[in-house]
């Protein structure tokens, strides 16, 4: 069956994308050109087999692209366009929901079978896929969230995220320094991490002081945040034990030097 001449190729497509079949986009586009019709009278506008109208009319309506009378014979009419589309575009969205939500539920039960003890880490570059990483952290927590974090890197690219942390998760920070009203919301903890690199008897221990951050979630996920000499970030992610008890102990650590070297 050919398409008919006047209904051009990218329009097709475009309805297809919207989650329309072929037949679909003809009968619609065809029932557009008329004020209600027959499905005879579809099928002779559109050049759908005589056969396949009425299951494409059926699809239609329940997609609310087309109405259908209760007459007898029945006549079937086109939503108008800006609605038909805001339809389709509700439909898509809602499907997209369902599907990211179920999707989220396969991806939090995987598992690591026949991997015996090995440990996935992972290398994320650019700033907006730590970003992106960051944020899913964030959305998921349930229990707690910790970061230590330079000013520089919370301001400029991690506060706008923590909105995203239900409200029943407990959040705790620290950093170097901080400017205006704290958030009551979140436990803050402002140390004068850059005193440490004056610090004898701390410096040897002290890894370079730069735009950086450690971000923990539950417990069971970390994320190590590290720009470069060349300002591009990196970072390193797993949700394995291992590199979530070494955030652990990394906080730890450099709060009691923090708290130390200020006495």
């Amino acid at each position: 069956m050919k398409a008919p001449r006047d209904v051009p190729t990218p329009l097709l497509e475009s309805l297809k994308s919207l989650g329309l079949t072929k037949y679909e986009a003809l009968v619609y586009i065809g029932l557009l050109r008329m004020v209600g019709a027959t499905a005879t009278e579809v099928h002779e506008i559109s050049g759908v087999p005589r056969a396949s109208v009425y299951p494409v009319l059926d699809r239609l309506v329940q997609k609310e692209l087309v109405s259908v009378s209760h007459t007898t014979p029945k006549r079937f009419g086109a939503i108008p366009p800006d609605q038909g589309i805001e339809n389709l575009m509700r439909r898509i969205e809602g499907d997209a929901e369902s599907a990211q939500a179920a999707l989220d539920a396969i991806y939090r039960e995987r598992r690591l079978d026949n991997r015996g003890d090995q440990e996935l880490i992972w290398t994320i570059y650019g700033e907006e896929n730590i970003r992106t990483c960051l944020a899913d952290m964030f959305r998921s927590a349930e229990r707690s969230v910790e970061l230590f974090a330079t000013g520089d890197l919370l301001r400029r690219s991690v506060l706008s995220l923590l909105d995203s942390i239900p409200e029943s998760v407990q959040v705790e920070f620290v950093t170097e320094r901080w400017t205006g009203e704290q958030p009551s919301r979140f436990h803050l903890q402002v140390l004068p991490l850059a005193a440490l690199c004056e610090t004898p008897s701390f410096t040897e221990r002290m890894l370079p002081y730069e735009r950086s951050g450690v971000f923990l979630v539950d417990d069971t996920r970390a994320l190590l945040w590290m720009e470069g000499v060349d300002g591009q970030p990196s970072a390193l992610y797993s949700d394995s034990v291992g590199l979530a008890l070494f955030v652990r102990r990394h906080i730890a650590t450099i709060m009691e030097w923090a708290k130390a070297a200020v006495q």
